[in-house]
């Protein structure tokens, strides 16, 4: 259910590609432009983005705030220019002129009953000529999520999926109808609000959170993070031999520096609650 039957394009350091985003209105997909941006960033690639969302008020000063917060990540866009198509063409043209080897162009949020802002992408597609779409959905909305990734399927070749906010009550159910509406496979997953929430997909840890099992190597991962090197081999055996208690918990919480590292603790360990 979980395998789409096609490889997912992995952008290639050095050669330019252009990555477009599309998905539903307060899917998270501008923050999540940031993440996909800041995740290749520390991996290497050089990274830029454009803001061809003019429907939303407010999106390119979110996008250029969050290129700045995230590394002073290059942005593109304007606060004059009405037509989205211009915009994503002078972007996408500045940032070959740099050499950015990863230019990612944010769209317009749009549902599937909005047929001009569905046109308006089917032109910004056209005029970029992106290597890969990504369509962007919320974890929590269902099985609503197969009408709308068939409706985006229909108007671009959308290439893969990232599931977002994915660190609340939502277990991600309608993912398996996006994957069977793209055929296209799941790339990551968003876990929050902050850049670093972002986390390439796992089948594993995802069905069992489905299931309601939760995620025990998420939270082992978490606590390898938070805790002191010296201190991890007794949590670590605490935590594989199932003697991890109350008081154990507390100690842990106590060793974490900032409160975000805390927090992080809190809602994965409430997962196998």
């Amino acid at each position: 259910m979980m395998d789409p039957g096609k490889p997912f394009f992995t952008p290639k350091k050095g050669q330019t590609c252009v990555v477009m985003f599309v998905g539903l209105q307060g899917s998270g997909k501008t923050t999540t432009c940031t993440k996909y941006a800041y995740y290749h960033q520390k991996k290497g690639w050089k990274p830029a983005l454009v803001c061809a969302d003019t429907f939303r008020a407010g999106a390119f000063d979110q996008l250029k705030q969050n290129a700045t917060k995230a590394n002073k990540i290059p942005f593109h866009g304007s606060y004059t220019e009405p037509d989205p198509v211009k915009i994503a063409v002078e972007g996408v043209e500045r940032f070959k002129k740099e050499n950015r080897d990863l230019i990612i162009v944010d769209t317009s949020g749009r549902h599937k009953q909005e047929a001009s802002l569905f046109e308006e992408m089917r032109q910004v597609y056209e005029a970029t000529q992106p290597d890969l779409v990504v369509f962007v959905m919320d974890g929590s909305i269902g099985q609503a999520a197969f009408n709308q990734a068939h409706a985006f399927k229909q108007t671009v070749e959308v290439g893969a999926v990232i599931v977002t906010k994915m660190d609340g009550h939502a277990k991600g159910g309608g993912t398996l109808s996006a994957i069977a509406a793209t055929k296209s496979p799941v790339i990551f997953i968003g876990t929050g609000e902050h850049v670093n929430d972002f986390e390439v997909f796992d089948v594993k840890p995802f069905v069992n959170r489905l299931l309601g099992m939760g995620d025990p190597n998420g939270i082992r991962d978490r606590f390898q993070e938070a805790v002191p090197v010296d201190q991890q081999p007794q949590f670590l055996q605490k935590l594989s031999e199932g003697n991890f208690t109350l008081r154990s918990f507390y100690e842990l919480l106590q060793s974490s520096q900032t409160w975000p590292v805390k927090q992080d603790i809190l809602n994965a360990s409430a997962t196998l609650c």
